[in-house]
């Protein structure tokens, strides 16, 4: 079975990162599962989602935050 992929179309969920062929989205699994849901508990919620798609969004997310530039602000005095 193949790697199940995050994709992003404008015309699906406005272009924001969803399971292909879904619109779950990678932030209503982030959110989920930040609020405490197991990834049992999605599956169940979620019929079309899969135990890999979800490991495939927590992939894309880390993959998100690895590749932002960070500019630290300067400390102003006062």
């Amino acid at each position: 079975m193949p790697e199940p992929s995050i994709t992003s179309d404008p015309t699906v969920m406005l272009g924001k990162p969803v399971v292909a062929g879904t619109r779950i989205t990678v932030e209503m699994i982030l959110r989920k599962l930040g609020a405490g849901e197991s990834i049992e508990q999605l599956l169940d919620a979620h019929p079309r989602l899969s135990r890999e798609a979800v490991l495939a969004a927590l992939r894309f997310a880390a993959a998100s935050i690895g590749a932002e530039v960070v500019h630290p602000l300067e400390r102003q005095s006062a």
